[in-house]
């Protein structure tokens, strides 16, 4: 008569801690995958607040539009001004405090840390172009993702906001949105 198996042999326990730590290795890489999407929803997020009080600034100084026009600001920007022979004194003044006040947004001005501004996406731009044809402004942010996905100008061509600015244009993410002022007279 065979003895019955009192116990575990040291194969099976072996065998048992590889597969535990197959197992964790797989949900450390889970972990990490999902922060850098946590990550990039929170600057998708980010953008879209930007883009929406640019719009809403834009509507609300309507006769001073063109001073928004032909704007790039946030990282790598200078001072943002308005220039453009538009509206009166005091609407360009409220034009020049918006560009100024929405370049500081980019950079982040809105979340400080030991005077350090902290709430900014990484390298955001925004910018606001104009089509004369159309009559249509489109204001856009653009920024540099962690992980590579399809380039914002290979499904519209028109998103070129931060073109060239991040290396590969897999890294970079653009949203915008059009907004078209009627001239009431």
């Amino acid at each position: 008569m065979r003895p019955t198996q009192a116990g575990f042999s040291m194969l099976e326990i072996l065998i048992s801690i590889v597969i535990m730590v197959v197992g964790l290795l797989g949900f450390l890489g889970l972990q990490a995958r999902a922060q850098v999407a946590e990550v990039e929803a929170y600057q998708r997020g980010q953008a879209l607040i930007l883009v929406q009080d640019m719009v809403d600034r834009l509507n609300t100084n309507r006769k001073t539009a063109g001073c928004y026009a032909a704007q790039t600001l946030g990282t790598g920007a200078g001072t943002p001004s308005c220039t453009a022979a538009a509206g009166t004194t005091e609407t360009r003044a409220i034009a020049t405090q918006d560009l100024q006040d929405w370049h500081n947004a980019l950079l982040g001005a809105g979340e400080t840390l030991g005077g350090a501004n902290v709430g900014a996406i990484i390298g955001a731009r925004g910018c606001i172009t104009y089509n004369g044809a159309t009559g249509i402004y489109r204001v856009a942010v653009a920024w540099q993702g962690l992980a590579p996905t399809v380039a914002p100008n290979a499904a519209d061509a028109s998103a070129t906001c931060g073109l060239n600015q991040y290396g590969d244009e897999a890294q970079r993410r653009e949203v915008s949105t059009s907004l078209m002022i009627a001239n009431l007279n």
